[in-house]
Formats: C-alpha cells, sequence, structure tokens
C-alpha cells in the first residue's frame, strides 16, 4: 500500500473532524476520495502530506511517516487553492517550482502541454480563469514525477472536455506506476477510479470499488448507491 492511515482523529477549531479512520490506498492505482463538502476530505488530505497537526493514531505514506523530510519530494500536493504565484506567468511559476525541485526545461515544457496550457504559458496567472490557475497548481504538483499524488478538488471548475482530458492524464500517471488519491463532491468522477474511499461526516463509510459498490448498494447510479449507503448508516 502506498499510504495507509490507521485510527486517525483529528481535532479542528475544538471539534472532531475525523474519528478514529483508518483506510489505505494501493499503489498504481487512482482512487477518488468522494463525499459530501465538509466530511473532512481535505483534513484527511493534510494529514497524508504531513501538514495537518493530528490528535492521535497513525498515517504513512511509502512506508515513511507522513511529513518525514525524504517524502518532500515523493508526494506532489494540490490544494484546493490556487498554490501559484499571481505575479508570475505560468512558465515562470514552474521554472521556480523546478529549480527548487532540479527539474528541467523539457520537463516543465511537458506538463504545460498536460495541463492545456500551452496558449497560456506567457500570461500572469492572476489573470487567468479560476480553473486556469488551479491547472497551474495541478502542473507544479506534477513536477518532478513524484510517485504519489495528492489532488484536491482538481477538476473544480473546469469544463467537461478538460475534466476528460485530465481524468485520462490520472489513468497514465497511474499506468505507470504513480499513485493518484483524488477528492472529489461529484460521485460522476467515482466511474474514472480504480478505487473509492466514501466519507460522510469525518467518518469512512466504505472502501471498495465502483463495480463493488454497485453491487453491495444494489444500485447502478453511483450518486444513488452513496445514498443507499448513508441511509443504511443511519438506520444502523
Amino acid at each position: 500500500m502506498a499510504i495507509e492511515v490507521e485510527r486517525l482523529t483529528v481535532r479542528r477549531g475544538g471539534r472532531e473532524v475525523l474519528h478514529e479512520l483508518s483506510c489505505c490506498v494501493p499503489s498504481g492505482a487512482v482512487t477518488g476520495l468522494l463525499g459530501p463538502s465538509g466530511c473532512g476530505k481535505t483534513t484527511l488530505m493534510r494529514a497524508i502530506v504531513g501538514v495537518q497537526v493530528i490528535a492521535s493514531g497513525e498515517v504513512a505514506v511509502l512506508g515513511e511517516p507522513a511529513g518525514s523530510p525524504s517524502l518532500r519530494s515523493r508526494v506532489g500536493y494540490l490544494t484546493q487553492e490556487p498554490s501559484v504565484y499571481g505575479d508570475l506567468t505560468v512558465r515562470e511559476n514552474l521554472r521556480f517550482f523546478g529549480r527548487v525541485l532540479g527539474v528541467g526545461a523539457e520537463q516543465i515544457e511537458e506538463v504545460i502541454a498536460t495541463v492545456s496550457l500551452d496558449s497560456h504559458a506567457d500570461q500572469i496567472v492572476s489573470r487567468l480563469s479560476g480553473g486556469q490557475q488551479a491547472r497551474v497548481s495541478l502542473a507544479t504538483a506534477m513536477l518532478g514525477n513524484p510517485p504519489v499524488l495528492v489532488l484536491d478538488e482538481p477538476t473544480v471548475g473546469l469544463d467537461p472536455l478538460l475534466r476528460r482530458e485530465l481524468w485520462s492524464t490520472f489513468r497514465t500517471l497511474a499506468a505507470a506506476g504513480a499513485t493518484l488519491l483524488v477528492s472529489s463532491h461529484v460521485m460522476e468522477e467515482a466511474e474514472h477510479c480504480d478505487n473509492l474511499l466514501l466519507m460522510r461526516e469525518g467518518e469512512l463509510l466504505a472502501s471498495e470499488s465502483p463495480t463493488e459498490l454497485r453491487r453491495h448498494s444494489g444500485h447502478h447510479d453511483l450518486d444513488q448507491a452513496f445514498l443507499a449507503l448513508v441511509e443504511a448508516g443511519v438506520s444502523s
């Protein structure tokens, strides 16, 4: 397993937001982290990349404690908010982060093309749309070909065509051996994942493939399948 979370508890603002949550993310696959807004997806991702204070439990990434210095170049992290410099161009941002990671010009151009920003590479980031800014942040997370990518809502605000292209890119990265953990609050995106972690109110409802979720819930529509899980949990 690329990521292992054991009995993780996190409190924020005096409130417990993750309740002894345990889960695993397999290597070389696309795992979707799905659930409604506010259920704890971002908090879990922050714990995985080592930037979240935890109350108890353990989080290991590639066999090392989350946040270990040895993981800094091995885990790419995309936050919900753009994490680049607004007063620099797209290419300037990537050159800056590329120097930090020791990445050459060829790969910088590759990731620009991957996120479909070729025609905007020399534009100031602050003048781009919100979706385009998110794609710049995604490009920086991909620099250096990290073996683990933790992507928080990477397709929010993107048009359907670009969403399809990005999911195709995620599949290609996984086929090449990368591990991707991709969060979304849209169950439609579960179709693109090998495995699913379904969350609600700080707890894990299920860890299974889309096919298994359909079989266990008795619903082909994944929205209905998720609702069936929620209702089963409420009634139990």
